[in-house]
């Protein structure tokens, strides 16, 4: 299908990533999910009409990505920032409570806190973190799996616009 041109005005970001070099649309994806073999499907099947057709995109490559792949892309994942002005002990509490989770599961707790107010992410991600402790390790690999597809989809919204949200 092809893409509806902008008639007047720069392009779009989203004009721009379809327009893009290979190499430069795999490397602004791998900014969104930190693994080629995802970044290099989604870039493959480029041009995409509308934002919300490249989610659907990201969303069933990140659905089909090996467990090998999975596992590579949660490892180079990292914790959500901490607030600005968060205090130390929020600091301590959050590295003790990921230490325990990098311990039985292997990797950095993998969690999208997009839809919150900066306030409200610190109590989120610690409570997702106590409470995933509890999972079995593969209910946590699909509980993982769905929340880096969540943030993959989060990063390309900002990173191409916000239109289709």
């Amino acid at each position: 299908m092809p893409v509806p041109e902008q008639t007047r005005g720069t392009p779009s970001p989203l004009e721009r990533f379809n327009r893009a070099r290979a190499e430069d649309a795999v490397r602004l994806l791998l900014t969104c999910l930190r693994h080629p073999d995802w970044a290099l499907r989604v870039a493959a099947h480029r041009p995409y009409p509308d934002l919300p057709a490249l989610l659907a995109a990201a969303d069933e490559a990140t659905y089909d990505l090996a467990p090998e792949a999975l596992t590579a892309a949660l490892a180079a994942e990292t914790l959500p920032a901490l607030p600005e002005g968060a205090y130390t002990p929020a600091h301590t509490a959050l590295g003790a409570a990921n230490a325990a989770y990098e311990s039985r599961f292997g990797h950095t707790f993998v969690i999208c806190v997009d839809d919150l107010a900066a306030h409200e992410a610190l109590d989120h991600v610690l409570e997702g973190i106590r409470s995933r402790l509890a999972n079995d390790p593969e209910e946590e690999r699909l509980v993982a799996a769905d929340e880096l597809r969540r943030l993959a989809k989060g990063r390309l919204r900002t990173r191409l616009g916000r239109a289709g949200r």
